[in-house]
């Protein structure tokens, strides 16, 4: 429809269905409803992202399933290691780390999983570090994306996606609303004078949620609450969302800037 300079609204359907008082929902009622609320102009949308988002989102979406694939065989690659007394942590994965598990004496069904499981590694490393530098490239291309990856901890990847899910930063009032948006916010039952916060929402893209955990790795100790503390990794999250947003509407640095620990999340 873009193509033929076609506009096209989604509709709201919560704030649609508000717009009308009556409990008779038919579908006579409900297109006169919907054109009277386009010809009162206030109908209702939803923010929907152009083909060129939707494209580079595809890019992402298809980088991730790859990480996955290739994390399932480091997981099992390690099992073996420790399994036979090799704990390497992370060095498993130099040129002497797969030296070492190569050459372990394993049982003859044992070794042939071994060989397939670094052969598929090797495979599917090589295959995400070419989508890596495809990311690299396009989220360089991009102005909004360079300047998210001004602030400390956010890379290409995190970057791009900040830019292809949340789209126009201006469409949220302030951070909060954009952390209410990814879902990072806890929920709340409260009454009276008694507040209850509860777990985290988790409304929104669950994609854009998950990956914005990634600056969280350079930035836990900061938080004042250790590095393996979960309060840690949901408030520096959270604060990389709002400082993200603060930079990318307001066209400055994203400069570091202190964080704010959220207890109650």
């Amino acid at each position: 429809m873009e193509e033929l300079a076609i506009e096209c609204r989604v509709g709201h359907p919560v704030a649609i269905r508000k717009a009308e008082a009556r409990r008779q929902k038919h579908d006579r009622r409900d297109a006169a409803l919907l054109l009277r609320l386009l010809a009162e102009d206030r109908f209702p949308t939803i923010w929907m992202p152009s083909t060129e988002l939707r494209d580079l989102r595809a890019l992402l979406l298809h980088r991730h399933p790859w990480v996955r694939m290739r994390t399932r065989v480091q997981n099992a690659l390690h099992a073996i290691a420790i399994a036979h007394g090799v704990r390497r942590g992370h060095t498993l994965w130099n040129r002497e780390g797969q030296a070492l598990l190569a050459s372990l004496p394993l049982a003859p069904h044992t070794a042939h999983r071994r060989s397939e499981l670094q052969a598929l590694y090797q495979h599917l490393d090589a295959h995400v570090d070419r989508l890596g530098e495809r990311v690299k490239k396009v989220a360089e291309e991009r102005p909004r994306a360079t300047l998210l990856m001004t602030h400390p901890g956010v890379g290409s990847i995190t970057a791009l996606a900040t830019e292809v899910f949340v789209g126009d930063p201006a469409r949220f009032l302030d951070g909060k609303a954009l952390a209410s948006y990814v879902g990072m916010i806890p929920s709340e039952y409260s009454s009276g004078k008694r507040q209850r916060l509860g777990a985290l929402t988790k409304q929104g893209n669950p994609w854009r949620r998950r990956d914005s955990r990634r600056p969280t790795s350079r930035r836990r100790g900061s938080s004042g609450f250790g590095s393996g503390s979960c309060c840690a990794i949901r408030s520096i999250t959270r604060s990389s969302a709002v400082v993200a947003w603060r930079g990318s509407r307001k066209g400055g640095v994203c400069a570091g800037m202190p964080v704010l620990a959220l207890v109650l999340e």
